[in-house]
C-alpha cells in the first residue's frame, strides 16, 4: 500500500494575492478589463477603425492597471474602504433639544417613567 501525501493549507485566514494585487483590488482589476472590452466591442459594433479602437482599448487597459496598481500600493488591503468610509462621517452632529440625553430610555427606545 502506497503512502499519498496531501498538502496542507498554510494560508488560513489571509487574503488572495494575485500578481501582487489583493483582495478588493483583484475585483477592481476585472470590472477594469471587463469594461476594457464592452467598450472596444462598442467601437466595433459602431464601425470605428479597427486600429483607432485596439489603440483606444489599449491605453484605457494601461491606464486601468496602472490605477489600480498605484491604488493598491497606495491604501494597502482595506485602507481604500476605510478612506472612503472616512470621508462618509459628519463633521458634527447637531441636537436641537436635550430630551435624548436626559431622559433615560429602555432597550425599545421608549422614555421611561
Amino acid at each position: 500500500m502506497s503512502r499519498t501525501s496531501y498538502p496542507i493549507n498554510k494560508g488560513i485566514n489571509r487574503s488572495i494575492v494575485f500578481k501582487g494585487l489583493k483582495g478588493q483590488y483583484i475585483w477592481y482589476m476585472g470590472g477594469a478589463m471587463f469594461a476594457v472590452m464592452v467598450i472596444y466591442a462598442l467601437m466595433y459594433i459602431l464601425g470605428v477603425n479597427t486600429y483607432l479602437s485596439l489603440l483606444i482599448a489599449i491605453v484605457a487597459a494601461g491606464a486601468a492597471i496602472t490605477t489600480v496598481y498605484h491604488l493598491s500600493e497606495t491604501y494597502g488591503e482595506h485602507g481604500l474602504t476605510k478612506a472612503l468610509a472616512a470621508h462618509r462621517l459628519p463633521i458634527a452632529i447637531k441636537s436641537r433639544t436635550r430630551i435624548r440625553f436626559i431622559k433615560p430610555r429602555n432597550a425599545h427606545g421608549k422614555i421611561v417613567g
